[in-house]
């Protein structure tokens, strides 16, 4: 079994250029409307998705990219959370909770510019 990472967006390029800026990521492969990013442990595709489309059809909701709130979603690891909370900033991240320690390491909440939320996580050695 193999993991692969989705998130839509409603603008292609600034989602390529955001996550290649914020977590120095690589592009891979395009498809129509589709750019395949890689140098995490799962490629991650970004796919253009504009707001008002249909997002589940059996729920009859619709896209929208304001701030929003899902059970799931990205937990990235680094090894020094404020060069990567100043990087995810710098390339247009919104900072919603300054890095805060926990027992096992610390932890940033930020959200895209797309409203996706993502947490940037620095683990103590040996912890998870």
């Amino acid at each position: 079994m193999q993991l692969l990472v989705n998130i839509d967006v409603p603008d292609l390029a600034e989602a390529e250029r955001f996550y290649i800026d914020a977590f120095g990521l690589k592009p891979g492969r395009r498809f129509d409307g589709t750019v395949e990013l890689l140098g995490l442990d799962a490629p991650l595709y970004l796919l253009a998705r504009p707001a008002g489309t249909e997002a589940a059809p059996a729920q009859g909701t619709f896209r929208h990219y304001a701030r929003h709130w899902t059970p799931v979603h990205l937990d990235l690891v680094v090894e020094d959370i404020d060069a990567a909370v100043k990087r995810a900033t710098d390339a247009g991240a919104r900072l919603e909770s300054a890095p805060r320690s926990a027992i096992w390491g610390t932890i940033a909440l930020l959200s895209d510019p797309f409203g996706n939320g993502f947490c940037l996580i620095a683990l103590h050695r040996g912890r998870l």
